[in-house]
């Protein structure tokens, strides 16, 4: 037999160290050559590591979140006879020790954010109805059960979700309502039986790793650097919605056009009027850099975190072309495919929550960046226009900004910059 150090080789230009931060393998797993053994994470870019033998994994070099510099042991291989690839190791020299001896990684350490399963706790069984006994005088003068209370099927049912004996709950009138289960809780301070309460569930234990880990660390720098301000305008978006409608009926292969598409094609127009807010800001240096191209950043949620692909040179594509990019960098990033260049230049960034969007927001700056947009939901408003009360779509856009870079001033022209080309699809589109 002999053993074969598998080390982390040099994954990206200037890396010094990558984050493991998911293991696929475990001590004593028995592997083929080019099996998968680990994801290794660099700044915003995932490595899959392959072993390059086949063997019995005998050693591994830490666990999830621990960073490992390039060029050592990630994990040690027994490998037959003698492997074309297997190294014999001398045990005599000096080696780096491996963390915490190498443990066994847990299923849950194979996830990008390991979280301890809560157990789902199953409504226990209400005991059946005994048979029902001879009445006796003295007996007929106990409270009724819940089986004998008078109550909708609605209110039965609300009062089973809500762990509530209804022989329990006090009414004016001969059947117990909504109402009275109200006042119920009230008068409870929000408490029920403890017969239908629900066991208290574990607690989550959640290791901050890979890219939550790197989430975490660019917005607590993003908060601490830059002094942001942000400033809330409200649009008419009720004939963009309309245009958008009569496009999308009639877009033949095109895909289905979203509200995104034409606020990135307005900020399009708006920004060279307002060069400063697409502009990144290098402070260590210094160092304002203007844009000549619009490289929006599309905020992205994906199963491991945010991630912000970026739409390259936004202001030469129409909007069929930018909801192709949109959909594409989307399913690229929730796939975990997307290229580090698909994932870092960006001059300016928007965000956007769609229909679960709130009122309004303050999105935090991606910093190198100075600025950050913010889209909030489209509501129906009743709004006076002529003397008259029309029903309006209105819609909320939240633009944060970097004070040492853009000025207050800046910052309102541009969002009435926006608000022109937002609210005169025609203009928009024929711009």
């Amino acid at each position: 037999m002999a053993r074969y150090e598998f080390k982390l080789p040099d994954i990206g230009e200037g890396i010094a160290e990558a984050e493991i931060v998911a293991w696929h393998v475990k001590i004593g797993d028995t592997i083929a050559e080019d099996q998968q053994i680990a994801d290794m994470m660099t700044d915003k870019a995932t490595v899959e590591m392959e072993s390059p033998v086949a063997g019995k994994v005998i050693e591994l070099a830490g666990e999830v979140g621990d960073q490992i510099p390039i060029g050592s042991v990630l994990a040690v291989i027994e490998t037959e006879g003698a492997d074309r690839a297997a190294e014999p190791v001398d045990d005599s020299k000096d080696e780096r020790p491996l963390a915490d001896g190498a443990v066994e990684a847990t299923p849950e350490q194979a996830q990008e954010i390991p979280v301890v399963a809560v157990e789902e706790v199953a409504e226990a069984p209400k005991p059946a109805a005994a048979p029902a006994p001879r009445v006796e005088p003295e007996v007929a003068k106990r409270e009724p059960s819940s089986a004998q209370v008078l109550a909708s099927p609605a209110v039965r049912a609300r009062a089973r979700d809500l762990g509530i004996d209804l022989a329990e709950v006090r009414t004016a009138s001969d059947r117990i309502r909504h109402a009275d289960l109200d006042a119920y809780l009230l008068y409870n301070g929000g408490s029920v039986s403890a017969r239908g309460s629900a066991a208290p569930r574990k607690d989550e234990t959640i290791k901050v790793v890979g890219l939550r880990r790197k989430i975490a660390e660019n917005m607590a720098e993003a908060k601490r650097r830059i002094p942001h301000f942000t400033l809330v305008e409200e649009f008419d978006v009720t004939d963009l919605e309309d245009t958008r409608a009569m496009m999308n009926k009639d877009r033949g292969s095109n895909p289905k056009l979203t509200l995104l598409p034409f606020l990135i094609t307005a900020m399009a127009r708006a920004l060279p009027e307002w060069p400063m807010l697409n502009a990144t800001y290098d402070d260590d240096a210094n160092v304002i850099t203007r844009h000549g191209s619009l490289n929006l950043g599309m905020a992205t949620q994906t199963e491991n975190g945010l991630m912000v692909p970026v739409i390259r040179d936004a202001q030469n594509k129409s909007v069929w072309d930018l909801a192709r990019e949109i959909s594409r960098l989307a399913d690229a990033a929730r796939s975990g495919k997307a290229t580090r260049e698909e994932l870092s230049g960006s001059s300016i960034t928007l965000s956007s929550l769609g229909p679960m969007g709130g009122i309004t927001s303050t999105p935090v700056i991606n910093r190198p960046e100075v600025a950050i947009i913010a889209v909030n939901k489209v509501e129906e408003k009743l709004v006076p226009i002529d003397d008259e009360i029309q029903v309006r779509k209105r819609m909320n856009l939240s633009l944060s900004c970097d004070h040492r870079v853009v000025d207050g001033w800046d910052a309102a022209n541009f969002m009435q910059a926006l608000k022109g080309y937002i609210e005169n699809p025609l203009r928009l589109l024929s711009a």
